[in-house]
Parts: structure tokens; C-alpha cells; sequence
């Protein structure tokens, strides 16, 4: 069974995300998408939500598990038995970044390769800080986020989200 994970601090999860989602499930047995805590970051929506939202929109993907974990990713993935990390670029500024930690992780463990997934064209310019941006700004989300989760995102703005 070949076994991936992809990982990301989905603040909130996109239509880019998904798209990565699916498709990674295509390719692989299993995908463990994994809800990581990033200290470079101030998350707006708690773990929690971020998980039962990406939990809502891939309920219908049967490889798919949704989990979290604070600790290494290579560690993450090797207790799974992953032998993949999924990582998606929407842009070559991306790929400076992702490749630099493919290239660490490689060092920590050897038997985990990372694979990188282009963005669909459509959703290149896409990222979860527009999303939030937008959300702000009271701007109608529908071609940004699946519609299961938009009114979520529009209350935490409503009630004094960052």
C-alpha cells in the first residue's frame, strides 16, 4: 500500500487545497492530510476547525484521513508508513521554499521521498491568506472555498476574526 501525506497549516482550506487533495488520491492507496502547526505562523481558525473543515469537504474521498500533529513532518509521515509527502506549488516562488525542506527531510529520512504537485492554472494566484483577506472584506467566497464551509469562515469574521 502506497502511503502519502499532505500536510499544511490550511488556514482555511482552498479550492487549490482540495484540488491537491484529490488528485493525491488518486495516486496514492492512502493520504493522510495532516493539519501541521507551523511556528512561522498565527493561525485564524483553531486546529479543530481546520480539521472538521477539511474533514466536511472530503467526506466523500475514502483514502483520505484527516489528522494533526505538531511533531516533525518526516516523523508524522514515517509513523503512517508513508513513503511520500505531497507538496503543492502554485508558483516558482514556491518551489525555493518547498524545495529547501524536501531536501532536509530527505536528510532526517531517506526512505520518505516528497513529490510536488503543480496547482491547477486556476487556482495558482490562490492561497488561504487571500481567502482571509477576502473574508475580511466581507467578499462573497464561492469561487475561493467549497460552499460547505463559507459560512463558517464569514462568522469568525463577523465575530472579530483577525
Amino acid at each position: 500500500m502506497k502511503i502519502a501525506v499532505y500536510p499544511g497549516s490550511f488556514d482555511p482550506v482552498t479550492y487549490g487545497h482540495l484540488d491537491i487533495i484529490k488528485r493525491a488520491a488518486r495516486i496514492f492507496d492512502k493520504l493522510y492530510v495532516c493539519v501541521m502547526v507551523n511556528s512561522n505562523k498565527d493561525p485564524v481558525f483553531s486546529r479543530e476547525e481546520r480539521l472538521d473543515f477539511i474533514r466536511r469537504i472530503t467526506k466523500d474521498i475514502p483514502n483520505v484521513e484527516v489528522e494533526t500533529s505538531d511533531e516533525l513532518l518526516v516523523r508524522y509521515a514515517k509513523r503512517k508508513d508513508a513513503v511520500t509527502i505531497v507538496k503543492g506549488l502554485r508558483a516558482v516562488s514556491d518551489f525555493d521554499a518547498e524545495f529547501q525542506m524536501a531536501l532536509a527531510n530527505r536528510s532526517i529520512d531517506k526512505t520518505i521521498d516528497t513529490v510536488f504537485l503543480a496547482s491547477s492554472e486556476k487556482y495558482t494566484y490562490l492561497s488561504s491568506t487571500i481567502v482571509r483577506e477576502m473574508a475580511r472584506f466581507h467578499t462573497d467566497l464561492s469561487e475561493f472555498v467549497p460552499e460547505e464551509i463559507i459560512g463558517d469562515i464569514m462568522k469568525k469574521y463577523e465575530t472579530g476574526g483577525k
